[in-house]
Parts: structure tokens; sequence; C-alpha cells
């Protein structure tokens, strides 16, 4: 049984049925209340699922996404409103190594990336120690000259999860987003290398100096690789793909980001992910609500030339899809996506930024 059923009803055919119904409009008053209440339902359900030792789900990625849903949410939770927020961010800190990972036992740039987006956002001041030194980490872990790598070699500019030699654009969209969002040093060389590594996993030929680069602008997982199969393009990716170009200052005009929204406006749809179909959806959803805020357009134009507005029909998909007790699950389990916790900070954050990138995030 979902909350608010004939509402949302009412606002999917609106949302969804008539996407050009919301053409130069703020966001529909009754869709922005609507999504508020299933944020702090949300909240409600993360918050009392704390451990006692101040975690979530004794892992410091999954606390420090609960964290961002708490503290980007339109309520701006911060550590002195409650344990739920202190204890939280007290045990993320704590997680701190010497070389300034914050991370347990495995994907240590993933974990750390997502730690100091939490603690930044939670006290900048306070964990100005970690946060930088966190930022050292990520930039360290580049593969570049340092690591012995060369511009020739594929993989050089990425950042892989730190089990895995080889970078990926799942965790290499994750460590831009975090050195973006913490303010990291806009002139360093970081992101040019970055971007080397983003030409080399998006289908298109002319930015793309490997042998397998099709043409259809869209990004694939690593170089030559793709979750959807071969080298096929596919939703999350093709979202990293535009998200990350924009966090390493590529302009609207560019002809690469260009490519990337053309895929994303051919291959619209929050009802599956694109390419991979139930797996990884909410993961999808949270890349998509992320990357369109970061590209700062109101409005999609479908295969069909509709102008979608893209944050009504995010929001009310991603409420069409909540538990009674305020959660959100997927029933495809793959890749943690049967965790609730997980799928119910994602569900969070990628309502939060839609709100947000319409102006309703208050």
């Amino acid at each position: 049984m979902k909350r608010f059923p004939r509402l949302l009803a009412a606002l999917v055919t609106l949302c969804v049925a008539s996407p050009a119904a919301f053409a130069g409009e703020p966001l529909d008053a009754a869709l922005v209340d609507t999504a508020k209440k299933a944020v702090d339902n949300g909240i409600h359900f993360l918050r009392y699922k704390q451990e006692e030792n101040g975690s979530y789900g004794n892992h410091p990625g999954l606390t420090a996404m609960v964290l961002l849903a708490f503290a980007e949410s339109h309520r701006a939770y911060r550590a002195d409103e409650g344990p739920f927020v202190s204890k939280a961010a007290e045990w993320l800190a704590a997680q701190a190594r010497a070389d300034g990972a914050i991370t347990g036992d495995a994907t240590p740039t993933y974990n750390t990336a997502l730690a100091i987006m939490a603690l930044h956002v939670i006290d900048p001041v306070k964990y100005k120690k970690q946060v930088e030194a966190g930022q050292a980490f990520l930039v360290k872990f580049q593969s570049d000259e340092d690591q012995k790598y060369e511009k020739t070699d594929k993989f050089y500019g990425g950042i892989g999860y730190g089990g895995d030699e080889r970078p990926d654009l799942s965790n290499l969209q994750y460590a831009l987003e975090a050195l973006k969002k913490t303010d990291y040093d806009p002139q360093s060389d970081v992101w040019a290398k970055a971007e080397i590594f983003l030409n080399r996993c998006q289908n298109r030929s002319e930015s793309n100096d490997q042998a397998w680069a099709g043409n259809d602008g869209g990004f694939v997982y690593a170089p030559g690789q793709s979750s959807a199969g071969g080298t096929t393009s596919y939703g999350a990716m093709s979202f990293a793909g535009l998200k990350s170009l924009m966090f390493a200052k590529a302009g609207k005009d560019d002809p690469r980001v260009k490519a990337a929204f053309d895929w994303i406006r051919k291959n619209y749809d929050f009802n599956t992910h694109p390419g991979m179909g139930t797996t990884s959806y909410y993961y999808y959803l949270q890349t998509a609500a992320g990357a369109l805020e970061a590209f700062g357009e109101d409005f999609v134009p479908d295969e069909k030339g509709r102008k979608r507005r893209w944050a009504a029909d995010l929001i009310t998909k991603i409420l069409s899809m909540q538990q009674k007790d305020g959660s959100w699950v997927n029933a495809n389990p793959k890749y943690w996506e049967g965790n609730p916790l997980l799928v119910t900070a994602r569900s969070i954050i990628s309502v939060n930024d839609a709100l947000r990138s319409a102006g309703a995030n208050k």
C-alpha cells in the first residue's frame, strides 16, 4: 500500500501524461508539498534505524549517504538538532585513516567521497581536517603519472574503488562530485586528467581515441566495458558522464556535453533504467537527478519532441514507489538495492536534488 494514493494518482496523470503542463511555471505546489512530506517520512524511517554506535548499517558510505539525505533536505538538519545527526557524523569522522581515507575494509575511494561530502555539509569548520585529508586521498588515487600511468594508457585519469585496479566512471563521478562540492582547487590538474578518462568512456569517436567507440553520445562503465553488455551506452553511466563533464568545467556548448544530453533526450525514461531494466534502478534515479541539477536545465525534450519537466517526472515516479513505513526498496536486490537503508537514502537524495533544481527545497 502506497502513501497518498489519490493525490499521487492525480499527480502521475498531470506530470507524466501531460508533461508540458509545467512549461515555464514553478513546480506544482501540491507536488512540492507531497514531496516534502515523503522526504519527512523517509527521514523518520531512517533515523530509527541508527545503530547504537551512531552509524547507519555500520558502514561509512551508507552512513554518509543517510547524512546527506538529512542535511540536504528541506529541513536542512545539522548536528545540533539531534543524535541521529551528531552521533552519525562523529562516528563517520572517527573512521578516518592516517592516509586520509574515511572507510572500512572495502571501497575506500567510494566511501571517502561520500564521507567528505557529508561532513562538509554538516559542519565544514569542525570537519575541515578530515575533509581536506579525504580530498588528498582521492586525488592521490587518480591513475596518473604519480601512479606510473601515461596519457596513452586507457585508464589514465580515472579513479577506481580501491579494490579493483581498474578505474571506472561510476566511482570517478562520486570522486569528482565530492571534490567539487567540498570546494577543491578548481585550478588543479585533477579535472583535466579526469576529462581524458571521461572521453574514453563516451561513445563519441570524435573525442574518444579508443577503437571501440561508437557515436550515440552515451557513456559506458569503463573504457571498452559496459554493464549493459559490450560497449553499449546505458542510463546511469550516461548521466554520470554528463555530471562529471559539468564538474570538470565543460560548458553546455561543448560537443561532448551536447552528445551526452542528446543520448539522454532520446532515452528519457524514469520508469526503468535504460539498458539495465530494474538493476541498480535507484542508483540510476539518483545519478540522473544529480546530473540534471548540475546541468541546470528544467526541461528535457524527449524523443517525441515533448518538453519534459524532469524534476516533476522524477519526483512523481519516486513518490509512487514509497512504502507505507516511509521507506523505499528495489525488488531486484542486485548491488545492495534490496537494502531499504540504502534505497531510502538514495530516494530522498534524488527528491532533494530535484526540488533544489526547481528552487523548491526550502
